[in-house]
């Protein structure tokens, strides 16, 4: 029931509200008091983060010293620092002074290296994000913290003290540490995206019982008027034809609807003021009226009748668009999508034998295993890859002569995600990942996002098959 389409828009969702809350590290802010202890921690604090950078392989200021190891390079506590925005903007306005600290680097390296938490790093073949912390911590700990080349060239800093020194490697360590947080985070976000995708299918139950309790609604008001102290004759001869439809009656006899409602205690007359106020707009619509005055009737008459009602009535109504925004923050988005879920259910219903032991019509949650993994595969991936797959971006925006600057990152994350499948997913077509992520930059995003994506996309696509990453059509 839940196809790639709304997964997509899911995956984008929550990518989105990931990247915006991630801070992958808490950096330490520029000291208040003026105190010289405190002014010379944090900028060899600073000096230290830039250290951990340059043994990662990356380049820093004047140095020409490179550090290229494929084991402390691939450690993602080094990808990390110099991903996060808040760290290069930070840290980066040291870099003019790095070669001061060239010859206790290759020190350092070299004890790294020879150390035992080297040897046992390098020997795990699945590291995990805490093994990627620990190591740096024991690093800092073990070495930084000893080596007496470090402690040399700290010293060439007219405002050096040793209180300051020690603080500012506890302040390293304490950063480097803090990038667990931003790991429980990513494991939030993977559970809020599973409870969107179960909010989706109960949304979808819950609007396949709609219309068995706005019937059992009218039933008990007809009822009623057969029982008050003025009787007329349309109170003891009502025209039944709405509380015996047959569309209604099938699905009362669900019993995969009615396990689900009960287990998920889904009962619409918790409700009770939205079921008469969507009853008696119902009552007075066209589409009631004349199915009410046509003869005879069939499933399929019962079952087009609540195609009509759910479409031009219950899905674009004010009444559900305010009930579903208190019950659930995820279900506004959703709503049309699933609607047509219930729509298509409907008119299989109505397609079916009139036949108490015909098979249920309700769709399962996920078509197969494969779509079930799709949303959390392509959530890890585009996250994982997420530098990659922006460098990809900016090679080309920075072609065209846009400013990367003002791309706005919702249009990021929807390319980013969309990269992420043509890569991964190889057997999903090309034109089938452009169009879905273009219409979802055209709802999510800016009116000329859409076409913009397109461009970016095209141009990515293209150097991708040359460098012979895709090789799909």
């Amino acid at each position: 029931m839940i196809n790639r389409v709304l997964i997509r828009m899911k995956v984008v969702q929550m990518l989105f509200c990931y990247f915006l809350n991630r801070n992958e590290f808490h950096l330490y802010p520029v000291p208040e008091s003026a105190s010289r202890d405190k002014i010379y921690a944090y900028n060899f604090y600073l000096d230290l983060l830039l250290m951990a950078l340059r043994l990662s392989g990356y380049k820093a200021g004047s140095s020409t010293l490179v550090f290229s190891n494929k084991y402390i390079g691939d450690n993602r506590i080094g990808r990390a620092l110099k991903s996060d925005p808040s760290v290069k903007a930070t840290i980066f306005k040291r870099s003019a002074e790095a070669s001061r600290f060239d010859s206790a680097l290759e020190s350092i390296y070299d004890q790294i290296i020879k150390s035992a938490i080297y040897r046992s790093y390098t020997h795990r073949k699945e590291k995990t994000i805490q093994d990627d912390i620990d190591f740096w911590s024991v690093v800092i700990n073990s070495i930084f913290m000893k080596n007496q080349d470090l402690l040399t060239a700290a010293r060439t800093d007219e405002n050096f003290t040793n209180v300051g020194y020690e603080a500012a490697l506890q302040m390293m360590d304490a950063t480097i540490r803090s990038c667990g947080d931003a790991r429980k985070l990513l494991v939030e976000s993977k559970n809020s995206l599973r409870r969107s995708l179960d909010k989706s299918y109960e949304l979808y139950n819950r609007l396949l019982a709609l219309p068995c309790a706005l019937v059992e609604l009218q039933d008990r008001r007809l009822d009623a008027g057969r029982h008050k102290y003025l009787v007329t004759a349309e109170d003891l001869n009502p025209n039944m034809k709405f509380v015996d439809n047959r569309l209604v009656k099938s699905l009362s006899k669900d019993e995969k609807l009615t396990e689900y409602c009960e287990e998920n205690r889904i009962n619409w007359f918790d409700d009770i003021d939205f079921l008469h106020g969507m009853l008696d707009d119902i009552l007075k619509s066209d589409i009631y009226r004349e199915y009410m005055a046509s003869e005879g009737g069939s499933i399929e008459e019962d079952s087009d009748f609540w195609r009509q009602i759910m479409k031009r009535m219950i899905l674009p109504s004010d009444r559900l668009a305010d009930l579903l925004e208190e019950k659930s923050v995820f279900w506004n988005d959703d709503v049309d999508i699933i609607g047509t879920f219930v729509v298509k259910t409907f008119r299989k219903i109505g397609q079916r034998p009139d036949d108490e032991n015909a098979e249920s019509c309700i769709l399962p949650q996920f078509k197969d295993l494969e779509d079930e993994r799709f949303g959390e595969q392509l959530f890890t991936d585009t996250i994982d890859n997420f530098d990659t797959y922006r460098s990809y971006i900016d090679k080309f925006i920075n072609a065209n002569n846009w400013d990367p600057e003002r791309l706005a990152f919702m249009d990021v994350i929807i390319m980013s995600s969309a990269i992420s499948e043509l890569v991964k997913f190889p057997a999903i077509p090309i034109p089938v990942t452009l169009n879905e992520y273009i219409e979802i930059a055209n709802y999510y995003s800016t009116p000329r996002s859409g076409q913009f994506i397109n461009g970016i996309l095209f141009s990515v696509i293209n150097y991708l098959r040359d460098e012979g990453v895709i090789h799909k059509k």
